[in-house]
């Protein structure tokens, strides 16, 4: 019988846009005396400046006024750029309200608003309500800007990142491919942001399997973070973690773990031995470990996984669920079934309470659970779960995925296994009709 894994976890970055201001003279001193202000760290300050200005505003030409709405704009960027993401939402509402009353639909005013509200809504996770807002300032940009203006291509970048948050990659690639170049013309090759944009290509490659475009551009993102950012900043950390995702999954497995090793100390140092966030490196290093048969070392680095997410996430989150798989996965290929079954049994137990993105998992853990039942002879329980797997894999991934043909070859050896031979042909000749599938 065949099982298969989970996937290993990819990291992207999510860079925060720069808003573009607007100034009028009664306030303009003012305002840049915030912007100095927060640029030093100083927020407090800045946001009293801010503050000051919008009432100086407001008293000039009345809380409804369009030289208003951009005290109001600057105050709730300052608010976002601070996480004040609740104070920020009704500055951003008066902004927009503002502008869509008294300039022309096409304004670039209007843009940046909409673009700015877009920025919060997806730093909240709100993301059905900030692609709308990044479409609206997209549209007006691309009409009145120049094909190679920096604003575009914030506003690409930003509607790429917001796919890329929602495993939409398909549509981020064509985003990033126009962004990058003004991007880089506009920051310089070297700059921080121009290394965010490309490791965040580099994930959508790396989840088309394209790994050869992947790799040279998580290259260059990582020497970019390293040169300004410093060795142990967290950016160098997820740019060398994807990295060695690329060499973990074609098997190089020594190009693969000192940078894990690297990644996990450069994360302990920045968040302590315990934080939740460590949990993706160690589940990879464990992974690493088992394929090259190296079973002590994983185990406790899956446990320790395991354990910061259950703490962090509650029993019943599906990220525990996943890590609960691949425990019991590790004993399973030890031959440790009594160990590895109730593992399985409470990841589907999670699964199946899940909405979203996890049936895939689900689908895995009842194929490897599937296998044990197989093995120990509870061949009813084995044909339900791999029917259940096949089923999942077929609607989800099309009849013609390499998961599909590994469930049909299961549930035919378990056919054979109980003298089925009629069921056990007809599977076999499905099996077959994948050798002429072209790869």
């Amino acid at each position: 019988m065949k099982t298969l894994r989970i996937a290993f976890f990819l990291s992207l970055v999510l860079g925060v846009a720069q808003p573009a201001h607007a100034q009028e003279p009664t306030s303009r001193m003012i305002t840049e005396e915030a912007k100095a202000l927060y640029e030093k760290g100083e927020y407090g300050r800045a946001l009293v400046a801010a503050k000051k200005a919008l009432a100086m505003a407001e008293k000039a030409v009345g809380p409804n006024h369009p030289n208003t709405a951009t005290s109001l704009n600057n105050l709730a960027e300052l608010h976002r750029g601070h996480g004040q993401y609740k104070q920020a939402d009704p500055l951003y509402k008066r902004v927009l309200a503002i502008r869509e009353k008294y300039l022309d639909s096409n304004h670039l005013l209007l843009a940046a608003s909409l673009n700015g509200y877009a920025e919060l809504y997806r730093a909240q996770g709100r993301y059905a309500e900030a692609e709308p807002l990044y479409k609206r300032a997209l549209t007006i940009r691309e009409k009145s800007l120049r094909p190679s203006h920096p604003d575009l291509a914030q506003t690409l970048n930003n509607l790429a990142e917001l796919y890329c948050s929602q495993g939409n990659y398909a549509w981020a690639k064509p985003l990033y491919e126009r962004s990058l170049p003004i991007r880089e013309k506009m920051l310089g090759a070297d700059h921080p942001s121009m290394a965010t944009a490309l490791n965040n290509l580099a994930v959508i490659y790396h989840s088309e399997g394209q790994y050869a475009q992947a790799d040279p551009l998580y290259k260059r993102a990582h020497r970019i973070y390293e040169r300004t950012l410093g060795p142990d900043h967290e950016n160098v950390a997820t740019s060398l973690n994807n990295l060695a995702v690329i060499y973990h999954t074609q098997g190089q497995y020594a190009e693969a773990a000192p940078l894990y090793r690297r990644v996990l100390a450069v994360r302990e140092k920045m968040l302590g031995f315990n934080n939740p966030d460590l949990a993706e490196v160690l589940s990879n290093l464990a992974d690493l470990y088992q394929k090259q048969a190296q079973y002590e070392p994983a185990e406790p680095l899956y446990k320790r996984a395991l354990a910061m997410r259950e703490k962090a996430l509650g029993p019943d989150h599906p990220e525990v669920a996943k890590d609960l798989s691949s425990l019991a996965e590790l004993y399973r290929v030890q031959g440790q079934y009594a160990q590895a079954a109730p593992f399985y049994e409470r990841s589907l137990a999670i699964f199946e309470k899940t909405v979203g993105s996890y049936h895939l998992n689900m689908a895995a853990s009842l194929n490897n659970l599937a296998t044990i039942y197989h093995t120990q002879g509870q061949y009813a329980q084995a044909e339900l779960f791999y029917k259940r797997a096949l089923g999942i894999f077929e609607r989800s991934l099309g009849p013609d995925h390499p998961n599909v043909k590994l469930s049909l070859d299961n549930l035919a050896k378990l056919y054979r296994a109980t003298d089925q031979s009629s069921a056990a042909e007809e599977l076999g000749q499905q099996v077959a009709r994948f050798e002429t599938i072209p790869q």
